[in-house]
């Protein structure tokens, strides 16, 4: 089935490029120039994936990113941007980003960007010790379950709503239960290589997965801290 890709960029030359080179690799492309438009058509119909310009006129991109994850609207997000920001980096992939490039870039690139994000999220294929599995139907953790075939997360019995890379997260945790994981194995893992140093973007996640598992976010029984080494996802021990 052919996926469909909403493509939000407010420079016509840009997005008529993006869209050419993205039908020239086999995807449907919609094209939005503001944030606004892009808010209504995401909520409005499906879609496999969105590329999203960060200055966009009326609604910025990060605003868009935010409101669409207030919304449960999870489709992923290949952010754009023409700022080498650090700051905008973090706080796009913070607020639900999947992937983050720089302009300018290539076109060729940003086909295998969003080829490397729609094949992350539909298969998580087990290939080594280093990679995402979704080998087992269920992983258990005290009142967590991970379903990776559904690629969805169950806590008490309620459905989690999390983003597409809080998911891979725990999914790599879950499959590595007991193991204490660095940072920087958890950000090649998840992130494959696209962030090398930048360790923020695992403890961000981390703390994200925490509010939505953890009884006490200040004491976790889930997700622990190894100081100076990095996380592991281990059984919770309730009091008797």
């Amino acid at each position: 089935m052919t996926k469909r890709l909403l493509v939000v960029d407010d420079e016509e030359s840009i997005a008529t490029l993006l869209q050419f080179n993205l039908e020239q690799a086999g995807f449907e492309v919609v094209t939005a120039s503001d944030g606004a438009e892009a808010l209504k058509l995401a909520e409005s119909k499906p879609f496999d994936l969105m590329v999203l310009d960060l200055m966009i006129p009326e609604v910025n991109g990060l605003d868009v990113c935010k409101r669409l994850r207030e919304n449960k609207i999870h489709l992923p997000i290949l952010m754009l941007t023409a700022k080498d920001d650090e700051f905008d980096k973090v706080l796009g992939l913070e607020l639900g980003a999947d992937d983050y490039m720089t302009k300018p870039f290539s076109p060729r690139e940003v086909v295998a960007r969003v080829r490397a994000i729609l094949r992350r999220v539909s298969q998580l294929k087990i290939v080594d010790d280093d990679t995402i599995s979704v080998e087992a139907n269920v992983i258990t953790c005290g009142d967590v379950h991970i379903y990776p075939d559904n690629y969805e997360v169950h806590y008490q019995n309620q459905s989690l709503d999390l983003t597409p890379k809080e998911f891979e997260l725990l999914l790599y945790l879950g499959n590595h239960k007991g193991r204490v994981l660095t940072r920087d194995q958890l950000l090649n893992a998840v992130w494959n290589y696209e962030f090398v140093g930048d360790t923020r973007i695992v403890d961000v996640h981390i703390s994200h997965l925490r509010e939505k598992i953890e009884p006490n976010t200040k004491k976790p029984i889930y997700i622990k801290t190894i100081r100076g080494l990095g996380y592991k996802l281990e059984e919770p021990q309730f009091d008797a």
